[in-house]
């Protein structure tokens, strides 16, 4: 049993960004030289998630595909953008200090509705590997979102494959 790791970089903008990583991690699975096991795609990152959907083909003038635009027009109905202080208990003062002594303004701890999807949605998705093939189904892709809408950011994904 072997194990490969890699990482590569996205850049995030200041509103949910998603960005299709499966070419990407098509790579990182021939980079790895195995043919059947199991391929972990995570984000370190806490307002971040790993998604599995097909590609909407349509996108809005920001860019956006529209079957991730409905899913950041749901996700706001049950987890309200995060619009001023007060709005969620997180965040509270000692986080605001905290954040301060990371040289953060205080407004960058503004993103608790991007922590709480990220927790819906999860940060990882497991996908089996077959004769070097992931298995993603016929219309399968894997997208890396970044929820926080407070600032844009380099964001790393993770890919680890274990298998043979």
């Amino acid at each position: 049993m072997a194990v490969y790791h890699e990482i590569f970089k996205i850049q995030s903008d200041r509103r949910p960004t998603f960005e299709d990583v499966t070419g990407r991690v098509e790579a990182a699975l021939k980079n790895s030289g195995l043919k059947n096991g199991i391929l972990l795609v995570f984000s370190q990152h806490t307002t971040c998630s790993v998604l599995i959907q097909e590609a909407s083909d349509d996108t809005n003038y920001w860019g956006t595909e529209l079957l991730m635009q409905d899913l950041v027009d749901v996700l706001e109905k049950i987890i309200p953008t995060c619009r001023t202080e007060g709005q969620y208990h997180h965040p509270g003062p000692k986080h605001i200090e905290a954040a301060a002594g990371r040289n953060e303004l205080p407004s960058w701890s503004l993103n608790t509705d991007a922590h709480l999807r990220s927790v819906l949605m999860g940060r990882s998705q497991s996908i089996p590997i077959v004769d070097g093939q992931m298995e993603l189904g016929e219309f399968g892709r894997i997208y890396f979102a970044d929820f926080d809408q407070v600032r844009g950011r380099e964001r790393n994904v993770r890919v680890q494959i274990v298998g043979e």
